[in-house]
């Protein structure tokens, strides 16, 4: 699916950064550009691609320091300056927009929607949201901006396709060190979807193409991606079991989102040397995939790569009934209510100093 990126914030920009680079390495093709978007003029410094400033009349290029209102409200002043640095970018051959962002932070959980709704009025193409939603110990403003985003985001977006943070993060490692693995595991998932249906090596018996993982994903609301390998022996019969048991492990325990399995619909691909993947075993993934989720609408297919390893993405669209979803958005209404209670205890600074013989100064 060829494509044109969006980075919008800081965790957006680096993320938009992980995937070029992964599309440049791998030879797909898939993502024609991009443009990363930020309030913050330090986080736009680094990152190898055009970068557009947005809100210097508001906070001169320092953030909105978490205030995802105020970065709902820097996009829609400033929106024509991001269209702009676009015009260049989505031509003929773009097939869908990805609009990038952490849905924590400030500029990217405020401004993302701004921009999704305004994309979609000018483009006649998909607007699509790679969303990262945070990790159950990050902290309260986090859980409650992710939250009230994603409701916006998951409106004006033709889908979201959702990254949870915990599904990536290993114990042990720092802080940085855990988002750059994040976003290379990210990177390979979703960099691999994007470049089904381009110019591969070798020709598969049924190859998906971006028709389908557009029309998967026409249902809307959120989405997720599944994602697992396994060593491929050289004969194809052999390979049935590898197919299905990586299946298994890619909607179970692979998915961005976890605990994601009942979907409105969804789309296995199975990557490989195309003579070495099995046409029963797809089939019968397939029709796993189906019994599993509970949709009807379950395509399935070829993805010719040049490798020693059998690879099975899932995507997995409409899952907002999920527990995990569910769970997270409980979460957000839980802070906005400690937060909500915390702001109604605190003392009045004037009734602290209430003395009969003494006037405040205002």
């Amino acid at each position: 699916m060829k494509t044109v990126l969006i980075g919008v914030g800081q965790a957006g920009g680096k993320l938009t950064q992980a995937l070029l680079e992964f599309d440049k390495q791998m030879g797909f093709g898939a993502v024609l550009d991009a443009v990363g978007v930020n309030t913050a003029k330090a986080d736009l410094q680094s990152l190898p691609y055009e970068t557009v400033l947005i809100g210097q009349d508001r906070v001169n290029g320092h953030g909105v320091g978490g205030d995802n209102e105020l970065g709902a409200e820097v996009m829609q002043a400033d929106k024509t300056e991001v269209l702009s640095a676009l015009e260049g970018s989505v031509t003929a051959k773009t097939e869908s927009i990805f609009l990038v962002a952490g849905l924590g932070g400030g500029s990217g959980s405020g401004g993302t929607p701004v921009l999704a709704k305004e994309l979609k009025r000018i483009y006649d193409i998909p607007v699509y949201v790679l969303g990262i939603v945070p990790g159950q110990n990050e902290g309260a403003m986090y859980q409650v901006n992710a939250g009230r985003s994603l409701k916006t985001i998951a409106r004006e977006a033709d889908a979201v396709l959702l990254v949870d943070n915990d599904a990536f993060r290993s114990s042990g490692e720092s802080m940085s060190a855990g988002y750059e693995a994040i976003n290379q595991a990210i990177a390979q998932r979703v960099g691999l979807l994007l470049a089904s249906g381009e110019a591969v090596e070798g020709v598969g018996e049924s190859v998906v193409d971006s028709s389908e993982i557009i029309n998967t994903l026409r249902s809307g609301g959120i989405a997720a991606l599944g994602y697992a390998s396994a060593e491929a022996s050289e004969v194809a019969e052999d390979n049935i079991n590898a197919v299905m048991s990586t299946t298994r492990r890619a909607v179970l325990t692979g998915t961005s989102l976890q605990d994601a399995s009942d979907a409105d619909s969804a789309l296995v691909v199975v990557a490989g040397k195309p003579d070495v993947i099995p046409r029963k075993g797809v089939e019968r993934a397939r029709r796993w995939v189906e019994n599993e989720t509970g949709s009807l609408e379950v395509r399935g297919g070829d993805f010719p790569l040049d490798s020693g390893r059998i690879a099975v993405l899932v995507l997995l669209a409409g899952v907002q009934r999920s527990d995990r979803v569910e769970a997270f958005m409980e979460r957000a209404r839980m802070a906005i209510e400690e937060a909500e209670a915390e702001a109604a205890s605190r003392e009045d600074p004037d009734d602290m100093w209430q003395n009969d013989d003494l006037d405040s100064l205002l």
